[in-house]
């Protein structure tokens, strides 16, 4: 079993599990697409040989459904390699939408929004706080590499508008994600998280699995 770190994601939202695909990163780099010029992030899709890697018995998927359930599947993967040319800061927010497979308007789903020809919604509440998103470092990503920020504790505060995130941050411990290639950091989707400019630019490629 991969050792854990003393977050833990029911407590805190987040946990890192280490040193769980390093072995498979070479390949997982050499099925991953190149990102376009000028692109922080790529949608991944359609892509048979992940399907092993993130169905719940693999050794990606397996980290979600022993966190949520055995019947839990990946519904949006993204491929992020924040380079120099996109070494931009993130602010702090909540990932507020879900990947579908069609667009059917049913109440209290919306608004509806197509990114690299996909379908997005924002969802009830509910939908966000049973689900999890996976980070699969695929590079090192020390302190001054840019690692996902989080504010520990806030996946529990529900839908938090926008007026009212800057004091919840401040009201709230941070810690920062570092981690070695291979590693696997899980956290609660709704979590409130951010990532800095990277001081020491290097490449800094994650798998990002919902």
């Amino acid at each position: 079993m991969p050792e854990l770190s003393d977050l833990e994601l029911e407590r805190d939202g987040a946990a890192l599990h280490r040193s769980v695909v390093r072995d498979l990163v070479p390949h997982m780099l050499a099925e991953l697409p190149e990102l376009p010029t000028g692109s922080a992030g790529i949608r991944i899709a359609g892509r048979p040989a992940f399907a092993t890697m993130l169905a719940a018995s693999g050794p990606i998927g397996r980290i979600a459904a022993t966190a949520i359930a055995p019947s839990c599947r990946p519904v949006r993967a993204i491929l992020f390699d924040k380079s120099a040319d996109t070494n931009w800061a993130v602010g702090w927010h909540q990932d507020r939408t879900i990947v579908v497979a069609a667009r059917h308007d049913v109440p209290a789903f919306g608004p509806w929004t197509i990114k690299q020809g996909l379908q997005h919604v924002a969802p009830p509440f509910a939908y966000l706080a049973a689900t999890v998103t996976l980070r699969v470092h695929l590079d090192d990503f020390p302190p001054d590499n840019a690692p996902l920020r989080i504010a520990r504790g806030t996946h529990r505060l529900g839908l938090i508008p926008e007026h009212a995130i800057a004091d919840v941050v401040r009201s709230h411990l941070h810690h920062d994600c570092t981690a070695q290639a291979g590693d696997i950091w899980i956290y609660a989707t709704p979590i409130l998280h951010a990532s800095d400019r990277a001081i020491k630019v290097a490449r800094r490629r994650i798998l990002q699995v919902d």
